[in-house]
């Protein structure tokens, strides 16, 4: 696996550690047998969009490559699973972007808007596809300066986990925008495509339930909840129902 000692989060153990959170198992029942895998009945309420493949909803091609090199440095790739570009983690994001995560669909984002205390949450007027938008043009500028003209995609792996380590610490700063902030929410987002369905992009083909052992959306498990040290003989299940997620070609 690839690591930087002086990398200030062990990536791939805050992944396993924080896997729980984002892996959600379904266990309701149902009177129709052909849709006993999904959470919802057929044709009511809101189910969840598939995320479509193609080409970006919501980067740039140079926001696209830098938040791919990014999410390959929070989850790097070992030999037996994908890191986070080839897991789909920033195809993921840029869906999220994309949609109602990026808009603040739901969200009171009337003035006045007030510096809050931490524990108030989302304060600015600036939504998650602003300030993505502002982050990356940011963390290309200050590495083009740093580093004789080159982007962050660009970089060597050891230069990306010099930055990654720098932004942790406040020791490389951005212009005009957080970088610690910038990182700390580079690493949630990134984080949940790796382990999310793989409806919304990313977890493709399941990578990361198959690393953790999860089996995930089935109708239900319940005989081997108890079952400890025991490998689950399935595979996991989207919420689909399908078997894999294949990747088009942009």
């Amino acid at each position: 696996m690839t690591t930087n000692s002086q990398f200030g989060f062990c990536r791939r153990q805050l992944l396993l550690a924080g896997a729980a959170y984002f892996v959600l198992g379904a266990s309701r029942s149902s009177a129709t047998v052909i849709y006993d895998h999904l959470p919802w009945t057929p044709n009511a309420g809101n189910p969840p969009q598939p995320a479509t493949l193609g080409p970006w909803h919501f980067f740039t091609g140079y926001e696209g490559r830098t938040v791919e090199a990014l999410a390959d440095r929070i989850i790097p790739p070992d030999p037996d699973t994908p890191g986070g570009e080839g897991s789909g983690c920033a195809v993921f994001l840029d869906r999220q972007l994309a949609g109602p995560y990026g808009r603040q669909d739901g969200l009171y984002v009337k003035p006045p808007f007030l510096k809050g205390a931490k524990n108030q949450g989302h304060q600015s007027d600036k939504g998650p596809a602003q300030q993505y938008r502002e982050w990356l043009a940011a963390l290309d500028k200050s590495c083009k300066a740093k580093f004789d003209g080159k982007a962050f995609s660009e970089l060597s792996d050891a230069d990306k986990d010099r930055v990654l380590e720098g932004l942790e610490k406040g020791t490389f700063e951005l212009d005009g925008a957080d970088g610690k902030a910038f990182l700390n929410q580079a690493v949630k987002d990134i984080q949940t495509g790796f382990f999310a369905d793989p409806i919304y992009g990313g977890n493709r083909d399941m990578v990361a339930w198959k690393m953790i052992g999860y089996p995930g959306a089935r109708y239900n498990y319940l005989d081997w909840v108890n079952r400890h040290n025991e490998k689950f003989p399935l595979p996991p299940v989207s919420l689909t129902g399908r078997a894999e997620w294949t990747r088009a070609e942009r």
